[in-house]
């Protein structure tokens, strides 16, 4: 049986157990250890996948290439945000889930800051000068200390100088390190390929623990809520993205879909775009026949930067929670969201729920109570699972569009076996 339908039956087997088990301490913690040995093991490798990834694939390309790739990476990524975003600008204003029956759902929820002392201060706030924090990380003053802190943004940019330069070396010296790293890139690749044996295991005991713990009963006071997320992201996902692909990248999104099956599945059941990130780069190689030299550079680069999903997450909660807090934001306001929320993204780190994080943001930037995050978190685990398949997703169609504009015809020529 192929991988991933092992991993769909045994996400199909978590939700029917855990629904019907219930939240017994002995199951969560059996659950718990098996999913947590999964996520341990696939971030055990994340960061000398990255270096290796990266340093291999930019090594190999002359400054003209690396130029083109690197600029239709750029182009892809703040394009495909800029659309999430506007998508779940478009929806969060038609069906306005923060206000029930035309009281505002704060009122109906307990949230207790006076909406006038929050339109008030909208316009004496500015979040700006917290950006700035998350370049910093771009350029940390101890790339060790970034190593061992998991700071990725740091991590991809001192490997993309560092491959840069080696592709300027001297060739005896060039190529000894171009086959190092080769090398290296292609044990991690093997090791990957050695724990997504036990993928299956590692996701039903993380999906059972969820569905065990939080069943489907917190959906129910944010069902507004909860399903402007969910049409927003299967707006990007469904008809966005395979525009591009079809348009754009002329392959079929059909083949797309099956060939990245395996790498969809784990992005769901961990919430974590890094930690799939290496089953991504396989699914990509392996069976979308991408060259290492495309995916080397556009998977690492966009596991960090490239969060569709998460930016229109973003974006529609701190809506939500303005409109809950029967406060309306000017064009002026959603602008600010909607900039914030593009430039916030490019810092998130692909872990779960760490979008919590640029909401916050967003939040102080507008002048809303962060005490409205509360208002989500019931529901914030679920909508993780979905808007961490959506960025992977987005990261395996830059890819394949960035490798067909570069001339890789072989990219998706073939059906994809089942």
């Amino acid at each position: 049986m192929k991988l991933h339908w092992q991993i769909l039956l045994a996400l199909l087997a978590a939700v029917a157990v855990g629904k019907l088990a219930g939240p017994q301490p002995g199951l969560i913690q059996i659950c718990e250890f098996l999913g947590t040995l999964f996520l341990n093991a696939l971030k055990m490798i994340i960061v000398p996948l990255i270096i290796a990834s990266i340093i291999s694939g930019v090594s190999s390309l002359s400054g003209q290439a690396l130029g083109r790739i690197g600029l239709g990476t750029l182009i892809y990524y703040l394009g495909t945000g800029l659309i999430a975003i506007c998508t779940g600008l478009l929806l969060v204003n038609l069906i306005v889930p923060g206000v029930v029956n035309g009281v505002p759902a704060g009122q109906l929820m307990g949230l207790s800051d006076d909406a006038r002392a929050v339109a008030a201060n909208i316009e004496s706030r500015s979040g700006a000068g917290e950006l700035l924090k998350v370049f910093y990380l771009m350029f940390p003053p101890n790339i060790f200390a970034a190593i061992s802190e998991g700071q990725m943004l740091g991590i991809v940019c001192f490997a993309m100088l560092y491959g840069f330069f080696v592709a300027r070396l001297p060739q005896l010296a060039g190529d000894t390190q171009r086959a190092f790293w080769s090398g290296a890139y292609q044990t991690m690749a093997d090791i990957t390929g050695l724990i997504m044996r036990f993928a299956p295991i590692g996701v039903f005991g993380l999906v059972t623990k969820v569905v065990a713990q939080t069943g489907f009963e917190a959906v129910r006071p944010l069902m507004l809520f909860f399903f402007t997320v969910i049409a927003g992201l299967a707006v990007h996902a469904l008809i966005t993205l395979p525009i591009v692909l079809r348009l754009i990248a002329g392959v079929s999104p059909l083949r797309h879909f099956q060939a990245m099956a395996p790498a969809l599945l784990t992005a769901f059941s961990t919430s974590s775009s890094g930690a799939t990130l290496p089953v991504t780069v396989e699914c990509m190689e392996k069976r979308a026949k991408v060259p290492n030299r495309i995916t080397g550079f556009v998977l690492p680069v966009g596991a960090n930067v490239n969060t569709d999903g998460s930016a229109l997450y973003e974006c529609v909660a701190a809506m939500f929670i303005a409109q809950a807090y029967g406060v309306h934001l000017g064009v002026a306001a959603q602008f600010s969201v909607v900039l914030i929320a593009l430039l916030s993204s490019i810092g998130v780190a692909g872990i779960p729920s760490a979008s919590l994080v640029a909401i916050v943001l967003i939040l102080n930037a507008v002048g809303v109570p962060l005490e409205g995050l509360g208002l989500i978190l019931a529901v914030d685990r679920v909508l993780d699972m979905c808007r961490t398949t959506v960025n992977v997703l987005g990261d395996s169609v830059c890819t394949v569009t960035v490798a067909r504009l570069n001339g890789e015809h072989g990219v998706l020529a073939e059906p994809v076996r089942a």
